[in-house]
């Protein structure tokens, strides 16, 4: 048996197949047991992983059941980049390369990784001033409602932010009713109500100055600050 170890990664080529599964390697795919875990060994259900050939680009996928596990065929003679959803983002992970020779290999691959608490959406934008959502918008927020009906358990919060221009007062309005806005998308397409918690802060937590230290105007900044977040209440 040849054994390949490193970090967060145990590999063990030889012909037994692993966690009951009925796909078998041959001579030209090696048969790929994958689980995944956090850093408590907990296994994780509805993990995305995907094995991207170098060769030719080609993409291999699988999800995790309750267990945390699944299995999958992929050619031999290749070298894969490993790639995990975080929530809408894909997280590269490392690489694996199969042998380049005929046998019948199968190969128990772990990952291990803290899904994120806190996410921010990308390309979510409103009306100047106004809680509209974008249609530039609706790919993050479809993004996000796949991984929701992936992981069918987990609740959130939308919390929304902006910079410090205007009111107090009005700055939480508007962040209230942004992050009541991508709820009621969320909802539309047939995410639970239940699910999902929106609450706006305004101002009171910035990522990013708002000013530079010579009082002069930040738009990085200011622009950092003008944001929607997903904040995982329940992850399972």
């Amino acid at each position: 048996m040849k054994k390949i170890k490193t970090l967060n990664i145990l590999l063990f080529l030889s012909i037994a197949v692993s966690f009951g599964q009925k796909l078998e390697p041959t001579e030209e795919k090696a048969l790929l047991n994958v689980s995944v875990t956090n850093k408590a060994e907990k296994p994780l259900e509805g993990e995305t992983v995907s094995f991207i050939a170098s060769k030719d680009g080609k993409i291999y996928k699988g999800r995790t059941d309750a267990q945390g596990k699944f299995s999958i065929l992929i050619p031999n003679a290749d070298t894969y980049d490993v790639m995990y959803m975080n929530f809408t983002e894909e997280i590269k992970y490392n690489r694996i390369a199969l042998p380049d020779e005929k046998a019948q290999y199968t190969v128990d691959y772990k990952i291990i990784f803290e899904p994120s608490k806190t996410f921010t959406l990308k390309n979510v934008e409103y009306d100047f001033n106004k809680a509209t959502l974008r249609p530039s918008s609706h790919k993050a927020l479809n993004d996000l409602v796949e991984a929701m009906k992936i992981k069918n358990k987990m609740e959130i919060e939308i919390a929304g932010h902006t910079d410090n221009i205007g009111s107090g007062e009005h700055n939480l309005k508007l962040s209230q009713e942004r992050a009541n806005a991508v709820r009621n998308y969320l909802i539309s397409k047939g995410i639970e109500a239940n699910r999902i918690v929106a609450k706006g802060y305004g101002a009171e937590e910035p990522v990013a100055p708002n000013t530079n230290s010579d009082g002069s105007d930040n738009p990085d900044g200011r622009q950092r600050n003008r944001r929607t977040e997903v904040r995982v209440i329940t992850q399972q």
